[in-house]
């Protein structure tokens, strides 16, 4: 039997019959003649000889797929006075994508109304009041100016008495940036503001989309008033946690449970009916909040390594970065000793010279300790700022906004701003909860 496969527009839904298997897919735009492209329902694209090709059934042709997406497009967007009203910040991410037929990956929403016509569960939370985009951009791609936009726009809506919450779509792998950044522009916080992903795009069966979108929903609803990030907390559509947005990292390539709490407990425990609080967190109140969102571009973030030559501290102050973090070991050491690499002479000629070197921890858990060894203490009397149990991503951008904010600047004001407390970016003591939570 001939199968005319290659006249089958690329974006219907086929149930393939084939000499390896059946397939039920999504024809994909092949690069080649002789191989079929096809995107499975796990999301995997895979290539099909056609002469293995025996039969196919149409489920549904692209334009009923394409019809049922944009169905209610011209239709009235109703509003619920009984519910609350959320401002929706799209970003990009694949929470903001969906499949492209061509090349089997995933392309921009052209609109981001596309999320709620898929996710009416959200409007029986909230209503969606306004829909912001201020840029769509993989997370990777966005940078200080973004962040500063960002904040502007969480502050517009914070201080519009109508708004009850904001829900911010971003993408997963520099999110926990971007979450740091608002915790640190958003002075006198007063409303929810959420931000929340998805590990696979809104049209792929397996998509966490819904069950992020939803929750974030009960979040922004609700009376935490802090910068949070809100994604699965298993691998089950089951619930979500909301975590503190300075106190998170994504810890997974791809699993939907990738956000994970470090040295900190998740604030509530988040289902799409109701959530369960498990630590304390700042109310919702009638504060106005300050937007203080300018950040320093000449900032770095230095890995060390065993080895490793410490010249990489003069290349950045010749480039005329002002701040340095340096991710140490755990407690909070550098190469030092009789090593041709010793880093204490460097260290102390780029401190006194008027760079900014602070210390955050490669292990993530824990909390910094330069007095349980002698070259601790060697360390930290070359001025270097010993940042507690900080994230190292958020000591990155507190120190950015530490130094596009203090004025004069000088290492004894730095170092003040840097060991304050703004955010509940690091923890007065650590407990064995907070441990791998």
């Amino acid at each position: 039997m001939v199968i005319n496969i290659k006249k089958v527009t690329p974006g219907t839904e086929v149930e393939l019959h084939t000499k390896k298997g059946d397939f039920n897919c999504v024809i994909l735009e092949s690069p080649t003649p002789e191989i079929i492209l096809v995107k499975l329902k796990s999301g995997y694209n895979i290539g099909i000889k056609e002469e293995d090709i025996l039969d196919l059934k149409v489920i549904k042709k692209k334009e009923e797929k394409e019809n049922e997406r944009g169905k209610g497009k011209k239709e009235k967007k109703k509003i619920n006075n009984d519910l609350p009203n959320v401002v929706l910040i799209a970003t990009g991410g694949t929470i903001s994508s969906r499949l492209d037929y061509k090349t089997g990956g995933v392309k921009w929403l052209t609109n981001p109304q596309e999320l709620l016509k898929v996710y009416q569960e959200l409007l029986k939370i909230c209503n969606i009041s306004k829909i912001e985009v201020p840029f769509m951009k993989a997370s990777e791609n966005m940078a200080t100016e973004d962040w500063n936009k960002l904040s502007e726009v969480a502050a517009k809506y914070l201080n519009d008495s109508k708004v009850d919450g904001i829900i911010i779509t971003h993408g997963t792998d520099f999110l926990a940036y971007s979450a740091a950044a608002l915790g640190f522009s958003l002075k006198n916080l007063n409303k929810p503001v959420v931000l929340t992903y998805s590990q696979r795009s809104s049209d792929r069966a397996s998509s966490d989309a819904r069950l992020n979108l939803v929750c974030a929903a009960r979040v922004a609803v609700s009376d935490i008033a802090e910068v949070m990030l809100v994604g699965h907390g298993n691998t089950n559509d089951e619930f979500c946690y909301a975590l503190r947005g300075n106190k998170v990292r994504k810890m997974h390539t791809s699993r939907r449970d990738t956000f994970r709490p470090i040295n900190s407990k998740p604030i509530a425990k988040v289902y799409p009916d109701k959530l369960e609080i498990i630590s304390e967190y700042r109310k919702r109140n009638n504060n106005k909040v300050e937007l203080k969102n300018k950040f320093s571009d000449k900032v770095a973030l230095v890995k060390f390594y065993p080895g490793q030559n410490p010249e990489i501290l003069e290349h950045y102050q010749a480039k005329g970065y002002r701040g340095i973090v340096i991710e140490m070991s755990g407690l909070g050491h550098v190469l030092t000793g009789e090593s041709k690499n010793n880093w204490l002479p460097k260290l102390r000629k780029v401190i006194r010279e008027g760079m900014i070197v602070c210390a955050a921890s490669q292990t993530l858990y824990g909390r910094l300790d330069p007095w349980v060894y002698s070259v601790g203490r060697e360390l930290q009397a070359t001025g270097i700022i010993y940042l507690e149990d900080m994230l190292p991503e958020t000591a990155l951008v507190k120190l950015s906004w530490v130094l596009a904010n203090v004025k004069p600047i000088s290492q004894d004001k730095v170092k003040e701003a840097m060991l304050t407390n703004i955010a509940g970016e690091f923890n007065s003591r650590l407990t064995e909860e907070e441990f791998l939570n």
